[in-house]
């Protein structure tokens, strides 16, 4: 019996270690997890961080030590969700930061260009280049719908801006995501958006940034059914004809291709080059 209570009393002392032992071993994980937030907040393709800024994900994808600079150059990513940056763009951002610039990005959600979305841009912007150090005059990108978000932004700031590239853009949201998927970013009817397009659409509106000259650089695919090149990117280019500026834009179109992950459009060498040169072209905001 002495025997028997013994036994059973080494083997309750023991279960009670391990649970002890799990039990800090869990905690120890949660505070880990606590302290390491940029796992939560947002996964990223390449080495970086994250944070919000008014409750929104945020990212920054920095170059190594030895490239970077003071102020920072970067460019501006849009759309920055969940699954963006991919996996796609990797080689595009390695590019960038070996070059000493830096990616950076903030999750609106499905805004398409929305006021709302811009203010959160300013916030973002007001955050970084006087709390982490980038530059007043970033480079933007928008991919697909991100274009919507760029344009959108720049031209409410057309002078903050070094220059704005597009990987088959959206700018016109009535072809994409169409009206009826668009109006409830911008809390109104289909009929009401389509009548306030020409004050609220960013192909309505960007004649603001050929005036300013905003250097701009634009692959798009000649298939695309998705976002239309010629409602879009071509839209775009005559825009910046009509206002003389038609030698701070290029476009290159990608023959037979659409809406895909060809890899042309992620590994395009002009397209780099033209965001690298520009988010280097006035990193400290000067006139």
């Amino acid at each position: 019996m002495r025997l028997f209570c013994t036994t059973l009393f080494t083997r309750i002392l023991f279960m009670t270690v391990l649970a002890m032992a799990f039990a800090q071993n869990v905690l120890h994980a949660h505070e880990e997890k606590s302290e390491g937030q940029d796992e939560e907040i947002k996964s990223l393709i390449l080495p970086g961080e994250s944070f919000r800024v008014d409750g929104h994900a945020a990212f920054i994808l920095w170059p190594e030590p030895e490239h970077r600079k003071t102020p920072q150059p970067w460019v501006f990513y849009a759309p920055t969700l969940p699954a963006y940056p991919d996996s796609h763009e990797k080689w595009m951002h390695e590019r960038f930061l070996q070059a000493g610039v830096a990616v950076a990005g903030v999750d609106v959600g499905e805004a398409y260009g929305n006021p709302d979305a811009n203010k959160v841009f300013d916030a973002f912007y007001q955050f970084v280049t006087t709390q982490k150090g980038l530059s007043t005059t970033p480079c933007l990108l928008g991919r697909s719908r991100g274009g919507l978000w760029v344009t959108s932004w720049a031209c409410d700031h057309p002078e903050r801006f070094s220059g704005l590239a597009g990987i088959y853009p959206v700018f016109d949201f009535k072809t994409y995501p169409g009206l009826a998927n668009a109006a409830p970013a911008y809390m109104l009817t289909p009929d009401q958006l389509g009548a306030r397009s020409a004050e609220l659409n960013p192909v309505s509106r960007m004649s603001v940034l050929a005036k300013a000259k905003l250097p701009v650089f634009i692959i798009h695919g000649d298939q695309d059914t998705v976002v239309p090149l010629k409602e879009n990117s071509l839209a775009f280019v005559e825009t910046y004809k009509a206002a003389g500026a038609s030698d701070v834009i290029q476009l290159v179109v990608a023959e037979g291709q659409g809406h895909n992950y060809w890899e042309g459009f992620f590994h395009c060498e002009e397209l780099v080059t033209f965001v690298i040169k520009q988010a280097h072209s006035n990193p400290a905001g000067k006139p």
